[in-house]
């Protein structure tokens, strides 16, 4: 039995427990010890990381030969077209070789949290957010995947990994869950059709708070 840790990692928190810069960690949102991330999550980026005191379920987690599925909304400076989502769909040629195909297809904006600090908004351009499943995670990849089809990244949130989501956890938020290794983390998501769920917060949720 291992122990699998669910957070909702807020914006700019570095996704490790210690910083020499004096800036936000996992380690001021999460007291359970002996355990480590499974996977990263970029500092500028929100969402759901995974945490485990299990080097054999970090590993099922992490490792891009598991092709687990991470599911990102996105919210992009434009209105996406029909062209760039099939270019996501058939993978996009970045500097360091051709990605995998991703799941892309458009959102309704969804019942998200504020971000402290807001987007930055341009009244002369439009957002639009969609949703975007990859079997693999490289460097700022959503990012630059977006980019090189036109539509800069304003907002990254990663909603899902395999079929563990941030349901019910706002920012800042865990949950604490006991997994069998023989099940799910090599388990890919289930693909359903609509939009997914939002996030929504509740209380019985450990949350713990950065000190001043």
């Amino acid at each position: 039995m291992a122990t699998l840790i669910l957070l909702n990692k807020p914006f700019n928190v570095l996704c490790q427990f210690t910083d020499t810069k004096g800036r936000a960690t996992l380690a001021d949102y999460v007291d359970v010890p002996n355990v480590y991330a499974a996977g990263r999550l970029d500092y500028d980026s929100e969402g759901l990381v995974l945490l485990t005191d299990d080097g054999s379920l970090q590993a099922r987690i992490a490792s891009p030969r598991f092709k687990l599925p991470k599911t990102y909304w996105v919210q992009v400076e434009g209105t996406i077209s029909d062209e760039a989502l099939d270019a996501l769909r058939h993978g996009i040629n970045l500097n360091d070789g051709p990605t995998r195909p991703a799941q892309a297809r458009r959102i309704s904006a969804p019942d998200l949290w504020p971000r402290q600090p807001p987007v930055r908004e341009r009244r002369q351009i439009p957002t639009s957010w969609l949703e975007l499943t990859l079997s693999e995670g490289r460097n700022r990849q959503v990012r630059r995947m977006t980019a090189a089809v036109g539509y800069p990244t304003l907002r990254l949130v990663r909603w899902a990994v395999g079929d563990w989501t941030l349901q019910g956890l706002a920012p800042g938020e865990s949950r604490v869950l006991s997994v069998h290794l023989s099940q799910g983390a090599s388990r890919p998501a289930r693909r359903q059709g609509g939009q997914r769920p939002t996030p929504k917060p509740r209380t019985h949720a450990t949350r713990h708070k950065r000190s001043p």
